[in-house]
């Protein structure tokens, strides 16, 4: 819908009307003055006498100048349909681990058997797409941490480049703490942004490389902010050939560091999860989904466009061609007086 912004500003049309109203008439003028052989010329004038200087063109075309320049004084405005407002999300870090153990194929998905990894993008990929106005990156860690995405919102880019992962890309062993300090590191850069601090941290088994140790990563983490959920990944039983023949059943996640994982969350004021099929992974992100609600959008804004320049630049184009008019009559006139001198 349209409105002005400044609808008092109206109250200065009659201005002009007033100024006439209370100001003196002006006294008898001396000048110079056109002569001309005979009045016959002017006599079509005599019944407008009175009215021309009242009521001719430039009356109008000042008036109407006046109204467009009040006009656009008052802003006039046109008033949008409600919008959503994202509102500012948090800074979420994921942390995959792509060590050779993630290879084990434990895991099943669409009624056949994967590896861990496979099962983990499959479920974290549903997850990044649901955390519309969040800031999301991406960690990948194995023997080394890599930071493969920065803080961002494009969570497209986020999910095409885990989606390309493969293990064994950061290394065959395990870096958790040096995951965990790169997190702190990139999360220390962004304090300016406004938001909780997250780091979902997926592995299936113990630090066993790195420079920093996950508990003294932990402390940092805790120092800066970042709150750590922590994903222990892997089937607690799996069948497997027996070299003697028949079948066996062997512990796949006999690596895997529960206690640290524990301690790292609680230290944080996270919490730890523990994954043993795709099932229990997808309800693990679901619940984090919960412990961190996407923040929903704030309604009840309009966007607003003012239009105050159309009649802006309307009384101005009117006002300089009526400059323009009054100038050409008068160069014509003195060209007519400067003839009528030579032939006098």
């Amino acid at each position: 819908m349209w409105s002005l912004a400044w609808p008092w500003v109206l109250l200065a049309l009659p201005l002009p009307i007033v100024f006439r109203l209370l100001m003196p008439e002006a006294k008898g003028l001396s000048g110079a003055g056109l002569r001309v052989p005979s009045i016959e010329s002017f006599s079509t004038l005599k019944d407008r006498s009175g009215t021309e200087q009242i009521f001719n063109w430039r009356f109008w075309v000042a008036a109407i100048a006046w109204l467009l320049l009040v006009l656009a004084a008052a802003r006039p405005e046109r008033i949008g349909e409600e919008l959503d407002v994202p509102v500012a999300g948090r800074n979420l870090m994921l942390a995959v681990d792509l060590s050779g153990s993630m290879d084990q194929k434990d895991f099943e998905l669409g009624g056949r058997r994967v590896d861990r990894l496979t099962a983990t993008k499959a479920v974290a990929s549903d997850f990044i797409e649901r955390r519309k106005g969040d800031r999301i990156g991406l960690i990948l860690f194995g023997e080394r941490a890599y930071l493969q995405v920065p803080l961002t919102l494009d969570r497209e880019t986020v999910n095409v480049l885990l989606l390309e992962a493969f293990i064994g890309l950061a290394g065959e062993k395990t870096a958790i703490g040096d995951a965990i300090t790169l997190a702190v590191r990139r999360i220390h850069e962004q304090e300016k942004e406004e938001g909780d601090q997250i780091l979902v941290l997926l592995t299936d088994g113990a630090n066993t490389a790195g420079e920093v140790q996950p508990i003294k990563a932990a402390e940092l983490a805790q120092q800066v902010g970042l709150r750590i959920y922590t994903i222990g990944i892997g089937a607690e039983q799996l069948e497997v050939s027996s070299l003697v023949g028949g079948r066996r059943q062997i512990n796949p996640s006999a690596d895997l560091d529960e206690d640290t994982l524990t301690e790292i969350a609680r230290l944080t004021g996270g919490r730890y999860f523990r994954a043993t099929d795709t099932v229990s992974l997808q309800d693990i992100y679901k619940l984090v989904d919960e412990l961190e609600p996407v923040e929903e959008p704030e309604s009840g804004f309009r966007p607003v466009k003012s239009y105050y320049y159309y009649p802006l630049g309307l009384a101005v184009l009117l006002l300089g061609l009526m400059a323009l008019v009054s100038l050409l009559q008068r160069l014509a006139l003195k060209r007519v007086s400067e003839v009528q001198n030579v032939a006098g």
